[in-house]
């Protein structure tokens, strides 16, 4: 009898957090892989001598002037952010899966493309969205993922789109984790969108799917997700 296919690993984890943000309210946002400088880093209040720039860290568009592979998925879900304020849609959440690209070293634990989750939630001040819904949100998505005994911990951090900014952690079979990076939107980060920040308040979080995947699973190689391998299909 033929074998027959089978979804990819991450296929199936990518459903299953779309799934999670869905039920909380969050709307599915798509987006080019190849880039603007503008949505990639300059919305982002990503400075022009930030080192995310280098070419040691992205890929740059030969005969592309100031376009690049998409560094994460953020670039998203913050073009989502600025058509739903021109749209008057507001409050409003979108969450992003996709592919990005780093121009690093591979090893087993590090890839030059993987899946990044990135989630936004914006509304007005009155709306009350704060910190309190972003731990909400993430501690529920990290138990609906990983089972409900897992713990979560959020630890100060800086990201040049997030103040106050937070790294996610999650405890799991006895060991903390780091899991991405969060925070409450940069004022910066507002006006670029077209928002008033003494008006309009939000969060956001991107982490890598691939990561919860290798910890989901017990997968010892990220770059196993890459080699065409059916044996991880196993799923």
């Amino acid at each position: 009898m033929e074998k027959k296919g089978t979804i990819h690993p991450l296929s199936l984890l990518a459903d299953e957090a779309y799934k999670v943000f869905n039920e909380l309210g969050f709307e599915v946002a798509t987006g080019p892989e190849l880039e603007s400088e503008r949505y990639n880093f300059d919305v982002l209040n990503v400075a022009k001598d930030h080192p995310a720039r280098d070419m040691q860290d992205t890929f740059w568009i030969k005969g592309k002037p100031e376009h690049v592979l998409r560094t994460h998925t953020t670039s998203v879900t913050a073009r989502a952010i600025e058509q739903a304020e021109k749209d008057g849609r507001m409050p409003c959440a979108f969450i992003s899966i996709g592919k990005v690209f780093r121009n690093e070293a591979t090893d087993f634990s590090h890839e030059m493309q993987f899946f990044q989750i990135d989630g936004i939630m914006v509304g007005k001040i009155e709306d009350g969205v704060s910190i309190a819904n972003l731990k909400g949100v993430l501690t529920k998505f990290y138990k609906k993922m990983l089972g409900e005994d897992v713990e979560v911990e959020f630890r100060p951090s800086f990201f040049p789109f997030t103040e106050p900014s937070l790294e996610v952690f999650a405890k799991f079979k006895g060991k903390w984790l780091e899991m991405m990076g969060s925070g409450e939107l940069h004022p910066n980060v507002l006006r670029n969108l077209g928002l008033d920040p003494k008006k309009y308040q939000g969060f956001a979080f991107g982490g890598g799917l691939d990561r919860i995947a290798m910890i989901k699973w017990g997968i010892p190689d990220v770059r196993l997700f890459y080699q065409g391998d059916l044996r991880l299909n196993q799923f």
